[in-house]
C-alpha cells in the first residue's frame, strides 16, 4: 500500500463506455478519508480539466473500481464503484457503475485473484455498493485474458472480446424496492415521473413534457439552462422519495428523458449523471429505462416497444447508438434478471502519482 505519494499500484482501463483507474483494495489505505484524498490527486481533481492528474475531465473517466477477493460463499471477488467528481473535492459510492464493472472480471484474473480457464472464464462478482451479484463471462484461451475480439458496443470505436454479464437480484438495489414510491407514476413539480431502481436509480420522464423531441444532442441539451434547472429541482424532490435522501451532493438518482424510437428500438433515452448528458447511456440505467418499460403505465411505457415473450431483447438507443438488454421475466411478468454485453480494455499498468 502506498500514500499516494511514492506511487499507487493501478491499472487503467475502458469498462465499456467509461474509463478510469482500477485498485486492489489492499493497494490503497484502508481509511476512506485517506483514499479518497489520494484517488483526488491522482484523478487531478477539482479541476474542470483535471489537468493534474489522470483524469479525462468528465464524469466517464473519473471513475474508480476497488477490488478484492471475497469471503462470501460461491462470490470470486467484491467490488466498490466510487465517482470522482471532475470539478469538486468529492468521492462517493452512491451508486453502481455497470460499465466499469464490465472491467473487474478482466482485472481480476489479471492480478491473481481468480485462477483463469482455457476458453472463458466466469467470474462472480459482488458489488459492494448495492450489495448485488453480477457475472461476467471473460474470454480467456490459453488461460490468458484477451481483450481482442469480434464485439462492437455503440460509443466505443472498433472492437473487442465480448464480456456477457448478467445481474441479479437488482431491483430496489439502492431504493429499497424497485418502485420505491410502490407506484408507476408519480408526479413532481408539477411533471409526471416514474421512479425506478433496476441496479441504478432514475427518474423517467418524458422529453415531450419539457418541449423537447428527445432527438437534442448532448452539447444542445447540456446548454439548455432551464431544462437542467427543472431537471434539478425534480431530481432534490425525487431524493427522498426514492429513500435517498438529500441528493443535491450525491450522483444518484439519474435523470433520463424517453421518447419514441428512431432507429428501430424499443425507446430512446437523453440521460444526466446526473447533471451532464451523457453520449450513452449507463448499463444499469439501461436496465432501469427497459424495466420501466414493462410497467403499465409511465414515460417509458408510454412509449416502449416491448416485444412478446418471457425472454425480451429490448434495444435502449441512446445519442451514439443503443444498448441492448436482454430481460428474462417469470410466469407472472415479473422480472427475475438482466443481462447485457459489454467490452473492456487494458489500456495501463504501473503506478499513478
Amino acid at each position: 500500500m502506498s500514500d499516494g505519494l511514492s506511487g499507487t499500484r493501478v491499472m487503467w482501463m475502458r469498462g465499456g463506455t467509461s474509463k478510469g483507474g482500477y485498485f486492489l483494495a489492499s493497494d490503497l489505505p484502508a481509511d476512506p478519508a485517506a483514499r479518497d484524498e489520494i484517488l483526488l490527486r491522482i484523478m487531478g481533481s477539482p479541476d474542470p480539466r483535471q489537468i493534474d492528474g489522470l483524469g479525462g475531465a468528465n464524469p466517464l473517466t473519473s471513475k474508480v473500481a476497488v477490488v478484492r477477493p471475497s469471503s462470501r460463499e460461491g462470490i470470486d471477488v467484491d467490488y466498490l464503484f466510487l465517482q470522482v467528481f471532475v470539478d469538486k473535492p468529492i468521492v462517493t459510492d452512491g451508486q453502481n457503475c455497470g460499465n466499469i464493472l464490465a472491467g473487474v472480471g478482466p482485472f481480476a484474473i489479471e492480478r491473481g485473484l481468480v485462477a483463469a480457464e482455457d476458453g472463458t472464464t466466469d467470474v462472480r462478482i459482488f458489488m459492494e455498493n448495492t450489495g448485488q451479484i453480477a457475472t461476467a463471462t471473460v474470454s480467456t484461451p490459453g488461460r490468458v485474458v484477451t481483450y481482442a475480439g469480434d464485439a462492437r458496443i455503440d460509443g466505443v470505436p472498433g472492437t473487442a472480446s465480448p464480456i456477457p454479464i448478467l445481474f441479479e437480484d437488482t431491483a430496489g438495489s439502492s431504493c429499497g424496492a424497485l418502485l420505491p414510491t410502490g407506484n408507476e407514476v408519480d408526479t413532481i413539480a408539477g411533471t409526471e415521473v416514474t421512479l425506478i431502481d433496476n441496479g441504478m436509480p432514475c427518474v423517467i420522464l418524458d422529453a415531450a413534457d419539457f418541449g423537447l423531441s428527445g432527438t437534442e444532442t448532448p452539447a444542445e441539451l447540456d446548454a439548455n439552462t432551464e431544462l437542467k434547472a427543472r431537471l434539478e429541482e425534480i431530481r432534490l424532490l425525487a431524493g427522498p422519495m426514492m429513500n435517498l435522501g438529500d441528493v443535491a451532493a450525491k450522483s444518484v438518482p439519474k435523470m433520463t428523458l424517453v421518447s419514441p424510437a428512431r432507429s428501430g428500438g424499443a425507446i430512446s433515452t437523453r440521460s444526466f449523471i446526473p447533471h451532464r448528458c451523457h453520449d450513452a447511456i449507463g448499463v444499469l440505467a439501461a436496465v432501469s429505462v427497459a424495466s420501466a418499460s414493462l410497467l403499465g403505465e409511465g414515460p417509458a411505457a408510454r412509449y416502449g416497444a416491448v416485444p412478446d415473450g418471457q425472454e425480451k431483447s429490448m434495444s435502449v438507443e441512446h445519442p451514439t447508438g443503443e444498448f441492448t438488454v436482454i430481460a428474462r421475466l417469470d410466469d407472472a411478468n415479473t422480472l427475475l434478471s438482466a443481462g447485457v454485453l459489454r467490452t473492456a480494455r487494458k489500456l495501463a499498468d504501473g503506478q499513478a502519482f
